[in-house]
């Protein structure tokens, strides 16, 4: 029983990693710069558990669905899965969100209005109507 909680995170992570490949999210969008913000979060995060380990802030709880290896004081080995865990998915969703909500954006981009209309910009509207019926 005592490795239910790693399995359990080693699971979501693999679940995660495929909504990435299925999409080209993250890691199969660009690996080298995922790898890099996926390092970085995970050194960052485990500094903040570091201090607060330190500090006597955090502390390990006993639990039977945990493995019990300790990779120093009050830090579990189940800890550094997590943030990956962690960072992963924060990094799924919010790539994920960003093609969600570039997609519904109704404005047509600068390239696909016609040519008339941005040499019409900037005029005033007298102008404008002018420069139509010549057309």
């Amino acid at each position: 029983m005592g490795i239910v909680y790693l399995a359990a995170l080693l699971t979501g992570t693999v679940c995660m990693l495929m909504l990435d490949h299925r999409f080209r999210l993250f890691f199969w969008r660009d690996a080298r710069a995922a790898a890099i913000v996926t390092g970085v979060g995970i050194l960052s995060l485990l500094g903040w558990d570091l201090a607060g380990i330190g500090l006597g802030i955090f502390l390990r709880g006993e639990g039977a669905i945990a493995t019990g290896v300790m990779l120093g004081p009050q830090l579990p080995l189940e800890e550094p899965v997590f943030l990956l865990f962690l960072v992963l998915c924060t990094m799924v969703l919010y790539t994920g969100a960003r093609r969600i909500l570039g997609r519904s954006s109704r404005l047509p981009h600068e390239s696909a209005r016609r040519p008339e209309d941005r040499r019409l910009e900037g005029r005033p509207p007298d102008d404008q109507r002018l420069e139509k019926k010549n057309v």
